[in-house]
């Protein structure tokens, strides 16, 4: 009797042994399923935009379209969000576009633009960008918001002249009552910087082009709500005239704004400073 009570015990105690350690294999393999499972965190925006601006590096403009196309995409979702309960000013809206670039590795950098006016019974924002990779490649972007009653929403978005920075001079609206404004900036890379100029108009839902001027060499702008003074240089006088040791004339050329768009008034020609 006492030699069966032995066996059977030990029989109990290696079952129970069986079982503990069935368990335990199963926990374990549960748990590195678990760990195979958990997803890894997401980065966050900088953090995405950096990787992109990495992919930029020695690519054309071109070539790095779907790479500039997936960080507006990303750029302009998250002030999508980030807008739409808000009426923000300008710092503020300056601060979070520096926030999305600010882990960007030179030769990659964003650069933002904004402008903030009132346009009848809203107030409109135009929280613009431009992404350089180098002196030559650089795109921009400008997102136009409508706020209204404490609310922001997205209207139109749009790309100024390829391979310019960006900036603005507010204008006088049309009679129509259509918002007007400048969009100017500079193409670098070359042995001067060439201008160029979009004359906009926005009618609450889409963006329409009333005067244009590109690549101007050596371009200048000055501008108020109702006039825009351009000066530039001929390329080739300019050559022809450095050659010979001079310095060739700038040609002034001043524009009004009617409703057609800008109307040239005049044009003379100013010493090259």
């Amino acid at each position: 009797m006492t030699e069966q009570k032995s066996t059977l015990g030990k029989i109990r105690s290696a079952g129970t042994m069986a079982v503990m350690l069935a368990a335990a294999i199963a926990f374990g393999m549960g748990t590195a399923q678990a760990r195979k499972k958990k997803p890894k965190p997401k980065p966050d925006l900088p953090d995405h935009i950096a990787t992109l601006g990495k992919k930029l590096y020695g690519r054309d403009i071109d070539d790095a379209k779907p790479v500039t196309d997936e960080i507006q995409k990303l750029v302009v979702g998250h002030l999508n969000t980030w807008i739409a309960n808000r009426t923000p000013g300008i710092v503020e809206v300056r601060h979070e576009l520096d926030q999305m670039f600010s882990k960007l590795q030179y030769p990659a950098v964003g650069t933002p633009s904004i402008f903030i006016a009132p346009w009848k019974n809203s107030t409109l924002i135009g929280a613009g960008y431009t992404l350089g990779w180098s002196n030559i490649w650089r795109v921009n972007v400008l997102v136009i918001y409508e706020n209204q009653n404490g609310h922001t929403r997205e209207v139109t978005t749009t790309n100024f002249v390829p391979r310019t920075d960006l900036h603005y001079a507010i204008m006088t609206p049309s009679a129509a009552g259509n918002f007007r404004f400048l969009a100017y900036g500079w193409r670098l890379g070359m042995s001067h910087a060439r201008m160029s100029a979009v004359l906009y108009t926005f009618d609450g839902k889409a963006l329409q082009s009333q005067w244009k001027v590109e690549n101007l060499f050596d371009g200048k702008l000055s501008a108020t709500t109702n006039t825009v003074v351009i000066s530039y240089v001929n390329e080739d006088e300019y050559i022809r005239q450095t050659q010979q040791g001079h310095l060739p004339a700038r040609h002034q050329k001043t524009y009004k704004l009617t409703p057609q768009g800008l109307q040239l008034e005049s044009t003379h020609d100013i010493p090259y400073r």
